[in-house]
């Protein structure tokens, strides 16, 4: 059930391409959401996509993973094991701006006489591109070109090309290039500011410290080169941001350069001043470096800066383009999913399909590509809405797309998650709690949710994380990285479900865990989540099965577990004990897993007499409410049914499908793409289509209505495993892998490419039978519905008909 309807992208602004968004024209109502989509990122700095000039803008973003400010947090009541402190990813000087000056006059896009207008988000060489010519008011024609790029190969570099051609007529020209203070309007809507840079909205997906800035602390210009260091008071963290310039064309232009303090901090500028005659161009080239640090100097930084830029310019603009270009040829050969439509599908295409796949699969790459030493916040580096947190998305949505196609990305992710396991041991004692207890949103490892029912409760993180691990060890085989670094948190996090849970008199022994919030974030504080239940069970069993293999295959490993956790042998046995016997709710008059003891109780949500302009319930309604209802944000037992597959029979799957999806609104850009994975195993496959369409289009359609403040990363994630875990049926939740393939509707024609184990298998979905093709790699096994399949050098290939195929 979706009740909101807009899906159909503006295509009288960007029409279909394959491999490119194109913006055929300046329209200022969908200026927020145009910056988000053309947003350029690495997963260390992302820059929105505003306009070159710097004005007009919803918010002229750029953002350093992991670089934030903190404030206190305020209770009207406080209580023990609160969050204390907020933190949020603060939105630092960009570098892309340049203004442009003919006969003294602006180039304003508002109010520009523009005869072409053209900005293209290259999805196949990383690249944002604009276009346009510009009659000046003097009737003079001026074309202008500009390259943006955020480099995916050097962590720390971003790089702008303008070119400014006289096309009719000569003229003075100015460039003004800035190192300027982020800014716009993020928080707009109803907001009372409640101290410096703290704005309260009444949106909570938005960020109360969006005004929050780092203090200069230097701020040096030296010909054409501009040194800003940047200092967090707060969190204590530095930022060096170092810029440099060369010119290129027929003509001579005289430079300056200075610094200002304007609102929100300073203003840095090279300014480029000379004439240019009719039929001469000028190529303005824009290196960038940032360099964070917790621990060192804005100084230090500038210095490391410097080596960035100087290596970047004497690389050269060209050169740099192409090695990005190279980069994403081998990221799209490991990555790009192939889809063809019958023809006569008016409504999407082939060509329509493919550009908001391509579009879900790039933003996902420039989320994590270099987020080495950090996690993925949930818009990545294209908003600060969720102050820019990392939540239990980066296991769960965002891994999975990584794991199959760049194991090596998903490993970062979960090494920096594991960074963070001494601070959730500390917070497990906050919470008088045995073991750790990962925080439910944060950015440097506290727990930052305000909110503790919809927050703190969600102890499923902890298995997401166990869970996580699993996936990437059962993808990859890599018992190296399980034993030398992940062993820790799988016994620690065991540790906290066997102190959760206790073993209920009433409920005949079973080990029960009470007072949870499940994903549902509209049914909180709950006793036994079927989610959480099942996850917790999983967590148990592969942390005591990881112990005990680690033992028999790496006893000098173990022995240095023993010593740093303090493991007793009798853990892991208690770990089985709870896990045999952890309460899974069923019912069995509707033959349904209750969402938790008391759902099945709660009185039915009025879907019919809810007017459209009432979603998300969440900015409507009370939260207690909204508590009392069998009501649901985003799919629970649906996303256990898919996570965890082989505890459901396909008959379970059915009637719990049936029942929770027409309670579900929608509200969550997390729950399409799941419930039309399991849609698709159950046999709807048309509205798994459906969901499939919304879940490809939630941020090029704006289906949620909040595209302006940033991208949903978590759903792109979810657009990959609607595509692979709906049409190829992967599923590795039993510890090996399995395909069921299905096909949708009109689906003529499905190519899919995976990395499992050090091997790539490519997938073919045709009208009959589905082929496995091993690419690369010795060997490898996997099922085919129930058939263990072994492909290798020798035998590469097998095609096998399409038992599950088209109904």
């Amino acid at each position: 059930m979706i009740h909101r309807r807009r899906v159909d992208p503006p295509r009288h602004i960007y029409p279909v391409n394959p491999w490119r968004i194109v913006e055929s024209r300046f329209h200022p109502p969908l200026i927020g959401m145009m910056e988000s989509i053309m947003a350029v990122s690495n997963g260390y700095i992302g820059v929105r996509g505003w306009c070159d000039e710097g004005e007009p803008a919803h918010e002229r973003g750029m953002f350093v993973n992991g670089f934030h400010e903190t404030w206190p947090i305020v209770y009207g009541e406080e209580a023990h094991g609160f969050a204390k402190t907020g933190q949020t990813m603060c939105n630092v000087h960009g570098f892309p701006a340049i203004r442009l000056f003919v006969d003294d006059e602006p180039l304003y896009l508002p109010t520009a006489v523009l005869q072409k207008y053209e900005r293209v988000l290259d999805m196949r060489r990383g690249v944002l591109e604009r276009e346009l010519l510009w009659e000046t008011p003097a009737g003079k024609l001026v074309r202008v070109r500009s390259t943006r790029m955020v480099s995916l190969t050097q962590r720390h570099l971003g790089l702008v090309s303008y070119e400014v051609t006289m096309e009719k007529g000569s003229a003075p020209i100015a460039l003004s290039s800035e190192l300027r203070p982020g800014g716009g309007k993020q928080s707009d809507g109803q907001a009372t500011e409640s101290y410096a840079g703290i704005v309260m909205t009444d949106d909570p997906r938005k960020a109360q410290g969006a005004g929050l800035r780092p203090q200069t602390d230097i701020a040096r210009n030296e010909g054409t080169r501009l040194e800003l260091g940047l200092k967090a008071e707060r969190s204590g963290m530095g930022l060096g941001i170092v810029v440099d310039h060369s010119l290129h064309g027929e003509a001579r232009l005289a430079v300056d350069s200075s610094w200002r303090e304007v609102e929100g901090g300073s203003l840095g500028t090279v300014d480029f001043s000379g004439r240019l005659e009719e039929g001469q161009t000028v190529r303005l080239e824009k290196i960038a470096a940032y360099h964070s640090s917790r621990s060192r100097s804005p100084e230090e930084l500038i210095l490391r800066g410097r080596r960035t830029v100087k290596r970047g310019i004497l690389q050269g603009a060209a050169s740099l383009l192409e090695e990005q270009r190279e980069h994403l040829d081998e990221f799209w050969k490991c990555s790009d999913i192939r889809i063809d439509m019958e023809e006569g599908e008016a409504r999407h295409s082939t060509d329509e399909t493919m550009q908001a796949i391509r579009f879900n699969l790039f933003q996902i790459h420039q989320a994590a590509a270099r987020a080495e030493g950090g996690g993925v916040p949930a818009k990545g580096l294209t908003g600060q809405a969720y102050e820019g947190h990392y939540f239990w998305d980066s296991e769960i949505y965002v891994m999975p797309a990584l794991l199959y196609t760049e194991p090596r990305l998903a490993k970062n992710l979960l090494r920096f998650r594991f960074g963070m396991l001494d601070q959730a041991r500390y917070r497990a004692k906050e919470m008088s709690q045995r073991g750790a207890m990962f925080p439910w949103r944060t950015i440097n490892g506290k727990e930052a949710s305000a909110y503790y029912a919809a927050g703190t409760a969600q102890y499923h993180i902890n298995a997401d994380i166990a869970y996580a691990l699993r996936k990437y060890v059962t993808a990859t085989g890599d018992m190296e990285f399980l034993f030398e670094e992940g062993m820790e948190v799988l016994v620690e996090t065991a540790r906290l479900w066997a102190d959760l849970g206790f073993y209920s008199r009433r409920k005949g022994g079973a080990f029960c865990i009470d007072s949870v919030t499940g994903p549902d974030e509209y049914t909180t504080v709950v006793d036994n989540n079927l989610f959480t239940n099942l996850m917790a069970r999983e967590n148990l069993r592969f942390a005591a099965a990881s112990v005990a293999g680690m033992r028999e295959a790496a006893p000098e490993e173990y022995k240095a577990l023993v010593y740093a956790v303090g493991l007793n042998e009798d853990e892991p046995k208690e770990w089985l004990r709870a896990a045999d016997a952890m309460f899974i709710p069923y019912d069995e008059e509707l033959g349904i897993h209750p969402q938790d003891d008391s759902f099945l109780d709660k009185e039915e949500w009025d879907f019919e007499n809810t007017p459209q302009d009432k979603y998300p319930l969440l900015l409507h309604f009370h939260p207690l409410v909204i508590y009392r209802y069998k009501v649901i944000k985003q799919a629970d037992a649906v996303l256990a049914m898919y996570l965890l597959s082989h505890n459901f029979t396909l008959e379970e799957k059915r009637r719990n499908f049936d029942y929770y999806d027409q309670r579900t609104t929608g509200d969550s850009s997390l729950s399409v793409g799941i419930q039309g994975i399991v849609a698709m195993e159950v046999g709807e496959r048309e509205k798994a289509r459906e969901y499939f369409l919304y879940a490809t289009l939630m941020d090029l359609g704006d289906v949620a209505g909040n595209a302006h403040d940033g991208l949903h990363v978590a759903s792109m994630g979810a657009v990959w495993m609607a595509l692979t875990g709906g049409m190829l049926g992967l599923r590795d939740d039993d510890g090996c892998i399995r395909f069921s393939p299905r096909k949708l509707p009109r689906l003529r024609r499905f190519e899919a490419p995976l990395t499992i184990r050090g091997c790539r298998l490519r997938i073919v979905l045709d009208r009959d039978d589905v082929t496995y093709d091993l690419e690369d790699g010795e060997a490898l096994t996997f099922f085919h519905d129930n058939e263990e399949i072994d492909l290798s050098q020798d035998n590469p290939r097998v095609t096998l008909p399409l038992v599950n195929g088209e109904e």
